[in-house]
């Protein structure tokens, strides 16, 4: 294609077709989706995608016009690097459309009028241009990151068999009462809709600026424990780690003193203001500026390299890079780390470390990082113990009740309904409420956490009319960018900046005093990074205020849990933690009387079971594994076996079994019920239990003797250095390192096969043989070795995960 740039007003199929089939990375960007229209390019997608394509396609809800058949033929196409999103709009206008190609130095835009229709993409009245990529290269790479930033945003769900069914049941339930709309749009394909949108909530641009070289620096305090444990893991052979330390305490700065004994350093993080400080506060460190690899600038050459997650994650990025080509990569934020995009690019590189950092690593707010490095954690610290060694500041917190009745706003699963909160905000009697707690407690500045841009830029007109100098800082275009809004409370020119998600990670803002909550906690982990935004010591402050408006929301409970592990049931808000000298908590008689009230009216815990299984099987596409409800669901899976007596237990209770798989479960549940409750002060009965399981469905249960399992139970600690230091490590067990079957084999006997037995005479070992005091009828076998390695798997992993914490 020569043409530069191009009106296609006819038949924009034929060009689709072209560039599909041509390009390495394919990105589109359809408001509505129509099976019509995806049957079109199946076939030209499936070939880009056997050819090693990177293929993105989001698509949104707004006005449940996009068919869920047109999602499922979606998901009939084959291959690995296609991803599918869906847009929640929340009745709020997503009417873009677009189509982006690149193949090295080949790629184009297609901007227009376009959606994803048969007709439109073939005989229907449209106008697209097709921009070539070397009209401007710039703006063609905006536009790639852009929709990056869309793709991954917290309102898109993974599409899948799971989450269709749910956006079946809401575009069915639509449909019936509005027939005559569906029925028009089904007709014509597509309509334009032209309704007032505002913009999304996004990130600003951070401007570079200008700093001095520092020489001579040397690790503070707080961080010299952290990097003394991460050169022992690394001299101890660990090749990844992860390192929890509470925000202000500078991770980044731990991550450049640990990188100087590196050659080639990749630095990855998602948001383009934690790129720019860390390359600045690498230069501090390592006397090297670093280079950008982003949606604007690729440096690639440079061996101490910052990159954007987004960009880095695409397939022809990504593979400009060798597997092995950096010695150190360093993940921020690390709990972002369980995402695809982190995913895939983690999998691909192979250096000889890779540190993880994070504050906030806790699983009540999704998926746990610990098992992306092998549960190896060098060193943790939370904001309370680095309080008490006087490296953050103590905080006074005021939990104050908020009048909303949240049980009247729909929950959508992870947040609430925006627009009916919005109604139940926006209103001078909770506006007083909230100005007048805020005037009675607060220092001399304050930074304000919202629900919406709407809800910041009514409390802020609110504050500004009673006299306080305040401003609204959101994604919004406004008089001050975040850096000037930032130097003018440092100055005092403004009392409360209050804003969205803007200062959730990577702004340091030591002079805040006092922090304002007027939003439902619905995240843990953002939770605990906002009280962070206040905790940096400064010598004008002696604490920080935290101001917290709680209600009977669905996480007001768990948000406690921040403070003290215990305060995660609500009994404990009159049983406050020990906490640092010059910290406090205090609760409103009122907030007290309702957490406890929440508490009668509901068994949270069953609740919130469910609810986290629903996420993930919803995530995943499928039913989520026992593992894979530990490692992705946001309650501890301990849980399951106090309530249920097992996973099991609970696939049964919420009819998550099939007709079969229920009664095979009713026939063996003692047996599960027995692997599930198996005290382990070792591994080793899980290390046999899965040497049995590996004969397979239809063998797994016959007799073993502990000489026939010595070979594989030896073979598994010495497989790998944290087993063999974990769990084989005592003098006496040192002495069997070098493989003795006699030795081992009397070892199996004493330990795991007779402990082993128990009460219900479930297993028995008798001259020296061990097996099933049960047989196991031919038709169940299968089932019976699939939940059973269910259980094995995660009794051996949690076991060395706890282990290595």
């Amino acid at each position: 294609m020569t043409d530069q740039v191009k009106l296609i007003h006819h038949n924009l199929y034929v060009q689709l077709k072209e560039d599909i089939r041509q390009s390495k990375t394919i990105f589109i960007l359809s408001a509505f989706l129509m099976e019509s229209g995806v049957k079109l390019i199946q076939e030209d997608l499936q070939y880009a995608l056997n050819q090693g394509a990177d293929v993105k396609i989001l698509t949104g809800d707004y006005m449940y016009v996009t068919q869920p058949k047109a999602l499922r033929r979606l998901l009939n196409i084959k291959g690995d690097n296609l991803e599918v999103r869906l847009w929640h709009s929340h009745g709020v206008s997503f009417h873009p459309k677009s189509f982006m190609f690149n193949h090295g130095d080949q790629g184009a835009v297609i901007v227009g009028s376009s959606n994803l229709s048969k007709s439109a993409l073939t005989n229907g009245v449209e106008w697209n241009v097709r921009i070539n990529k070397t009209v401007d290269e710039a703006v063609f790479d905006q536009a790639l990151d852009e929709f990056i930033h869309l793709f991954y945003a917290d309102n898109t769900m993974v599409v899948n068999d799971e989450t269709i069914k749910e956006y079946a049941l809401q575009y069915d339930q639509f449909s019936a009462k509005h027939s005559h709309f569906v029925q028009k749009f089904t007709e014509q394909e597509e309509i334009a809709m032209t309704l007032p949108s505002e913009l999304a909530e996004g990130t600003p641009t951070v401007e570079e600026t200008d700093v001095e070289w520092q020489t001579n620096l040397t690790p503070r305090p707080s961080q010299e424990a952290a990097l003394e444990a991460l050169e022992n893991t690394y001299a101890e052979g660990y090749n990844k780690s992860l390192v929890v330390m509470a925000t202000g305490l500078g991770k980044t700065y731990l991550a450049a003193f640990f990188a100087k004994q590196f050659k080639k350093i990749l630095f990855i993080a998602h948001r383009e203001e934690i790129l720019k400080q860390a390359q600045q506060s690498f230069m501090h460190v390592l006397q090297i500026k670093g280079g950008l690899y982003n949606g604007y600038e690729k440096d690639r050459s440079h061996p101490l390299l910052f990159a954007s997650i987004y960009t880095l994650s695409m397939q022809e990025h990504l593979e400009q890079f060798d597997k092995a080509e950096f010695d150190l990569i360093v993940v921020d934020e690390f709990h972002h780390a369980a995402a695809k995009s982190y995913q895939k690019v983690i999998d691909y590189f192979e250096p000889k470390f890779l540190l993880g950092l994070t504050a906030t690593p806790e699983r009540t707010d999704g998926k746990d990082i610990f098992s992306i490095c092998e549960g190896n954690v060098a060193y943790e610290i939370n904001f309370i113990d680095a309080i008490r060694n006087h490296w953050l500041s103590p905080f006074k917190y005021y939990g104050v009740k908020d009048d909303i009745n949240y049980d009247d706003i729909k929950w959508l699963g992870t947040r609430y309904d925006s627009e009916q909160l919005l109604k139940e905000q926006l209103n001078q009697a909770r506006a007083k409420h909230i100005f007048n707690k805020w005037d009675q407690l607060k220092q001399t500045r304050t930074l304000a956490f919202c629900s919406s841009i709407k809800h910041a830029q009514y409390l802020s007109n609110y504050f500004n009319q009673r006299g306080v100098k305040a401003i609204s800082l959101t994604s919004e275009p406004g008089h001050l960018n975040r850096e000037e809004a930032i130097k003018a409370l440092e100055l005092k020119d403004i009392d409360v900046i209050f804003t969205v998600d803007l200062f959730n990670e990577g702004v340091d803002i030591p002079l805040v005093d006092t922090l304002l909550f007027v939003r439902p906690t619905e995240s843990l982990i953002i939770f605990t990074q906002q009280i962070g935004r206040g905790l940096r010591l400064h010598d004008d402050k002696s604490h920080c205020v935290i101001i917290d408006l709680i209600g009977n929301y669905k996480h007001a409970d768990v948000k406690l849990s921040v403070f003290n592990s215990a305060m995660s049931t609500i009994d404990s808000v009159d049983k406050l933690p020990q906490l640092p000298a010059g910290s406090m908590i205090d609760f409103e008689p009122d907030v007290i009387d309702l957490l406890k009230e929440m508490k009668r009216k509901k068994s949270p815990r069953r609740e919130k079971l469910r609810l986290s299984y629903v996420n993930v099987k919803d995530e995943l596409g499928r039913r989520p594994t026992y593992y894979e409800m530990h490692l992705n669901g946001a309650v501890q899976s301990k849980e399951f076996k106090q309530i249920y007596g097992g996973y099991f237990g609970f696939l049964y209770d919420v009819n998550e079994l099939n007709e079969l798989e229920a009664a095979i479960y009713e026939k063996y549940q003692n047996w599960f019920k027995k692997i599930e409750s198996e005290s382990m002060t070792k591994s080793y009965k899980m290390v046999v239990l899965q040497h049995m399981l590996e004969k397979g469905s239809d063998r797994w249960f016959e007799e073993i003797t502990p000489e026939e399992v010595a070979p594989y139970f030896h073979q598994f600690y010495m497989a790998k250095d944290y087993r063999k230091n974990i769990d084989f490590s005592s003098k006496s067990n040192q002495a069997l390192w070098e493989y003795d079957q006699n030795k081992v084999a009397k070892l199996i006997a004493r330990m795991p096969m007779n402990k082993f037995l128990d009460k219900h005479n479930l297993l028995y070992f008798e001259q020296n043989k061990f097996g099933l005091t049960f047989d196991i009828e031919r038709e169940d076998r299968e089932i019976v070795h699939a939940f059973t390695k269910q259980i094995c798997e995660y009794k051996l992993n949690t076991y060395f995960e706890k282990k290595m914490k």
